[in-house]
C-alpha cells in the first residue's frame, strides 16, 4: 500500500508504451503499468497522450469519434480505483466527448484519495501532415491550471502545448512545481534520416528550457511504436519514445529508451524548486509592465 511522501522527495512514474487498435487492451495495459509503477514506489503517475488508442489523428475520419468517452467515464473510474488503492496521484490523457459534436484532448487529474481534482483541455491544437488534430479537438477553454495534490503542486499541458513558453510560464505562475507533458510525437519515417536528430533535439531542448525559465521540474511522457493505421496506409508515424524528466536547471535526470516499453521511476526533490527560484530569480525580475505585446498575434 502507498505511503506519504518522505520529506520533500516525491517519486514520479512515467508510463511509456506502444498502443494497439484495441482500446480495452490499451486501458488494461495502462492499468497494469500504473499498478507496477505504484508498487515500485511511484507517487505521481502520468500516462502518455491518448493512451486509449493508436494515434488516430493520422487521418480525418468521422468513425474515430467513437473512440471518445465522457469524463468522468469508464477510464477515469478504473484509474480512480487504482489511485485510491495505492494512494497515488494519476494524470490520464483521454479523448473526451464533452457533448455531441464537441470533443477535446483532455487530461484528467486524480488525487491520491481517488478523487477527480479536475481536467485540463489541450489549448494548442496542431494541424500538420499525419497530425490532423484540428479535425477532432476543440481548443481548450479552461485555461492553464495547476493543482495541489497530496504529493505536490502540479501543472499539466499536452504535447503541442510543449512548444509554447507562454503555457509553461502561466502554469508555473500558479505555483506548479512539476510540469507534466503527456505526448504522442514521432518521426515521419521518410524524414528521419535527414531531420530526425534535429527534430528530437528541438523537442527535448524546448521542454528543458521551460524547466530553466520557471525553476521547476518537467516530465514528458511519450509513446513508442511504429503506427501505420488500417485504412490510412502510407509510412505512418515512428514514435520516438525517450520520455524524460528534467531538473530545475534543465538537466536531464532520467530518460527512457526510444523503442522499449518502460516505467520510468524518478525521485525529485520539491525543495529544489524554491532553492532554484531563489538563486535564479527569473520570476522576480520579469518586466510585467513591458509585455503587453504578447497578447497580439504579431508586432508590426
Amino acid at each position: 500500500m502507498k505511503r506519504a511522501a518522505t520529506g520533500s522527495v516525491v517519486k514520479l512514474g512515467l508510463l511509456q508504451s506502444a498502443c494497439s487498435a484495441d482500446p480495452p487492451a490499451n486501458l488494461k495495459r495502462t492499468l497494469a503499468l500504473a499498478e507496477r509503477a505504484a508498487r515500485q514506489g511511484a507517487q505521481i503517475i502520468c500516462t502518455q497522450e491518448l493512451f486509449g488508442s493508436q494515434y488516430f489523428c493520422q487521418s480525418e475520419a468521422h468513425a474515430n469519434f467513437k473512440l471518445a468517452e465522457l469524463i468522468p467515464g469508464p477510464s477515469t473510474a478504473a484509474l480512480q480505483q487504482l489511485a485510491r488503492k495505492h494512494k497515488v496521484v494519476i494524470i490520464a490523457s483521454l479523448f473526451e466527448k464533452r457533448a455531441a459534436g464537441l470533443y477535446h484532448n483532455t487530461a484528467a487529474i486524480i488525487d491520491a484519495d481517488g478523487s477527480l481534482l479536475g481536467i485540463y483541455r489541450k489549448m494548442h491544437i496542431p494541424d500538420d501532415p499525419l497530425f490532423y488534430e484540428k479535425f477532432y479537438f476543440t481548443p481548450g477553454d479552461l485555461g492553464f491550471r495547476a493543482w495541489q495534490t497530496r504529493y505536490g503542486k502540479i501543472g499539466v499541458l499536452i504535447c503541442w502545448d510543449q512548444w509554447y513558453p507562454e503555457a509553461a510560464r502561466l502554469t508555473a505562475m500558479q505555483g506548479a512545481q512539476i510540469l507534466f507533458y503527456p505526448t504522442a510525437i514521432g518521426w515521419h519515417p521518410a524524414e528521419k534520416h535527414v531531420h530526425g536528430a534535429k527534430q528530437h533535439g528541438a523537442w527535448e531542448l524546448i521542454q528543458r528550457s521551460h524547466a530553466v525559465a520557471n525553476g521547476c521540474y518537467v516530465a514528458a511522457v511519450n509513446r513508442i511504436g511504429h503506427e501505420v493505421l488500417a485504412g490510412v496506409g502510407g509510412d505512418g508515424i515512428e514514435f520516438w519514445g525517450q520520455s524524460f524528466v528534467a531538473g530545475t536547471s534543465g538537466e536531464i535526470i532520467a530518460r527512457a529508451s526510444g523503442n522499449q516499453e518502460e516505467i520510468l521511476i524518478v525521485p525529485v526533490d520539491l525543495e529544489q524548486v524554491d532553492t532554484t527560484r531563489t538563486h535564479w530569480p527569473f520570476l522576480r525580475d520579469r518586466r510585467i509592465d513591458a509585455y503587453d505585446g504578447l497578447t497580439k498575434r504579431l508586432l508590426d
